[in-house]
């Protein structure tokens, strides 16, 4: 394969051998020598110090370094051969684990695993009579004096490899160790004056030393240039992005004096938050320029977004234009169009009798509409009746033309992939801008990095006149009359004149009855189904919350069943909805004030959050119960402590960032074993992402092309070629 950069030649090509090439590419996703050379190691064992087996996880494939402390051959059935078991427990000083062997399986590790030798053992952690154990585990012996164990182990620290079942650390130690050569070809995409300014070893280097390094200094070298590698080349996509938006012609939009906005704004009962005004300035400078806004607005939950996102779809409208919302659900696109309506009064009565003259129509647009209504819709947006529109993906299909798209609103970002954002932006006669908003709070460095084609504006203020929210966590298995409290206190809400939420994290139908069916008594004990919506609505009318008015909501209700209900319940007409997360995000009722959430263990941090900003929407405090059935020294219970603690939706999304896999965060499919995100971590190394990011704006400000490095040119285009332009706009 002449003319093949070396690292791009296929494993298949390497003298690796076909079963090995194989499981490389099937379990693991490695198919060239490069992919090999950047799975690197995900710890080191060292020589001298045995690795610890105190905090093995259970179900996970690990790989140990440990000493046998005795092996003895179990045998039942009163046979030989396949009634045997071969039981050896092995210790590194911190714990002991057992291994375990049967049948024909026995021999060779009985005549191998003699107390005292050391070696690395391979396999999936497994739960028997209460003991960790491993059950037929691959090992490698490592004698100081066998040739071929020196020869693979050479450096003082064994690189342990995230590996699989098909595939030990130590078989890809060794496919590593045939390619490691090609290190030397690999083409450097930093620019030497950074590399050397930041006092940066070369590629080939880096890649040498983190699959066999000599000492931690080695180890800590390669990490920090890999690290930047990673950074720099993602901020260059982003900062190219951000320069070809710049280049893209918009039609500026300024507000009309004395139009819509002037009216809307006269009518106001309350004064804008310092912050509000601030992010509109914001805003509003954007809409002005002849290249398209790409902002993320970001504020905490009950802060005020949808009034800022309203103001500046109002001043689109005043330029005579047309401004989108995109909502991720049904009932989110209802809630903010009835809100909308509310806010705007007679304004959003364009064209009716009794509508002021700078009024314009205020459409809705989702799947479940009926022909009639829809056909309206579409009507009314081709013919630039409707200045606004609120709806959900139903607004991205090829039907809905706009007369004038100016500006597009997309709420909660994090539910809409790249394609939808593009097909919106190709709705404009130009594209139109675009206003992302979250209310899920981003730490600095994943807004530098998920949103990092996005200017940031912050809302961290809430407005005047709403209450704080006490939150407590009720331990229903240990103390299960603070669950009976609780509903005590959801009563004295309701007898107070307000309102409540019971959230469960599923719906309860004939499909969870199906799967119940199927588990056995002991799995059901071990590991019970999550409470149900409608069990738990059920047992809430016949037991303490009997005679209080009850309803459901769930996202496979009939949309008309759930706008029904929604309505009911913003009326005040209903006292207790019993919901799925389908009120997370949007729904804003200010006289609910307490929410309860069933087995709260089972959310994120975040969408915690997120549930809980449902109440103290209103001028009386709210309250917040975790319901939980883990024991107090869990994880899960921690989290639900530290949610507990603060309101602080930053704080709390930094402690999300910190308990859950970079790779969720990111937007990254959890089934790939790879991620563009090796060895940088988004949350340890702000420093590094924001110097990526500076250093990437300027060189590309300086060479947008980057027809200057081509090395750089040659790994941006393998991190896009591997669909991560998709990635680089999830969040």
């Amino acid at each position: 394969m002449e003319g093949v950069p070396a690292l791009d030649e296929p494993l298949s090509k390497q003298s690796l051998g076909p079963a090995t090439t194989k499981v490389l590419a099937e379990a693991l996703d490695l198919h060239t020598v490069g992919d090999l050379l950047h799975h690197y190691p995900r710890r080191y064992a060292e020589r001298g110090e045995l690795t610890t087996l105190a905090d093995l996880p259970l179900d996970e494939h690990v790989t140990v370094v440990a000493q046998v402390a005795d092996a003895r051959v179990l045998t039942f059935n009163g046979s030989k051969g396949r009634g045997q078991r071969l039981e050896v427990t092995i210790t590194d000083g911190s714990g002991r684990l057992q291994l375990v062997f049967f049948g024909k399986g026995v021999h060779k590790p009985h005549h191998d695993l003699l107390p005292g030798t050391r070696a690395m053992f391979a396999g999936k952690v497994s739960l028997f009579n209460r003991r960790l154990q491993l059950a037929h585990p691959s090992y490698e012996l490592l004698r100081g004096d066998s040739e071929a164990a020196v020869d693979t182990w050479a450096g003082a620290l064994i690189p342990i490899y995230p590996a699989t079942t098909k595939m030990e650390s130590w078989k890809i130690a060794k496919a590593v160790h045939a390619v490691l050569p090609s290190a030397a070809d690999a083409v450097d995409p930093l620019p030497p004056a950074l590399r050397e300014g930041r006092g940066l070893v070369e590629l080939p280097e880096a890649l040498e030393l983190i699959h066999r390094p000599r000492t931690k200094a080695d180890i800590a070298a390669a990490r920090e240039r890999l690290k930047w590698d990673e950074a720099f080349v993602l901020q260059v996509a982003l900062a190219r992005r951000r320069h070809a938006d710049t280049q893209l012609p918009a039609v500026a939009r300024r507000p009309a004096p004395d139009g819509i906005l002037d009216a809307f704004d006269a009518k106001l009962p309350f004064t804008l938050t310092d912050g509000q005004t601030k992010v509109s300035k914001e805003i509003f400078d954007d809409l002005a320029t002849e290249h398209p806004m790409h902002r993320l607005l970001q504020g905490e939950v009950g802060s005020g977004k949808t009034m800022v996102a309203l103001r500046a779809m109002l001043a689109v409208v005043d330029s005579g234009g047309q401004a989108a919302m995109l909502a991720p659900t049904e009932v989110l696109a209802q809630q903010h169009h009835r809100s909308v309506i509310e806010m705007m009064g007679e304004l959003a009565e364009g064209g009716m009798l009794g509508g002021s003259d700078r009024a314009t129509k205020v459409v809705l647009l989702t799947g479940s509409m009926g022909a009639a209504a829809r056909r309206q819709a579409l009507l009314d947006l081709v013919t630039g009746e409707a200045g606004l529109v609120i709806g959900t993906h139903a607004l991205i299909e090829d039907k809905v033309k706009f007369h004038d798209l100016g500006l597009v609103v997309v709420d909660e970002q994090h539910r809409f992939g790249v394609e939808q954002r593009d097909a919106l932006r190709g709705k404009g006669k130009q594209p139109p801008h675009l206003l992302v908003m979250t209310a899920t709070p981003i730490p600095r460095t994943v807004a530098m990095t998920v949103f990092g084609d996005l200017e940031t504006s912050v809302l961290d203020q809430l407005p005047a006149g709403r209450s704080p929210i006490a939150s407590h966590v009720v331990p229903a298995a240990d103390k299960p009359h603070f669950l009976a409290r609780a509903w005590e206190r959801v009563r004295e809400e309701v007898g107070n004149g307000h309102q409540a939420y019971v959230v469960c994290p599923r719906i309860g139908d004939e499909e969870d009855q199906k799967k119940k069916s199927k588990a056995s008594p002991e799995d059901e004990a071990e590991k019970r189904p999550p409470l149900a919506v409608l069990d738990v609505a059920e047992k809430l009318r016949t037991g303490p919350l009997a005679g209080l008015r009850i309803a459901v909501l769930h996202g496979r209700m009939h949309p008309d069943d759930k706008d029904d209900v929604m309505r009911r319940f913003a009326a005040g007409e209903l006292d207790v909805l019993v919901a799925t997360t389908v009120i997370e995000v949007g729904v804003n009722v200010p006289n609910a004030t307490a929410m309860v959430i069933m087995d709260a263990d089972r959310f994120g941090v975040s969408q915690l959050h997120q549930l809980r900003g449902r109440v103290g929407r209103g001028s009386a405090p709210g309250l917040c119960l975790l319901v939980s059935e883990m024991p107090e020294a869990s994880p899960a219970r921690q989290r639900l402590n530290a949610v507990a603690t603060t309101l602080d939706g930053f704080e709390l999304s930094r402690i999300d960032l910190e308990q859950r896999r970079e790779g969720d965060v990111l937007g990254q499919a959890q089934s790939g074993v790879r991620s563009s995100l090796r060895v940088l971590t988004v949350i340890d190394d702000e420093e590094v992402i924001a110097a990526a990011r500076e250093e990437a704006t300027a060189l590309v400000l300086a060479d947008p092309d980057l027809t200057a490095h081509p090395g750089l040119r040659t790994a941006l285009d393998a991190l896009l070629s591997e669909e991560r332009e998709e990635y680089l706009e999830k969040g």
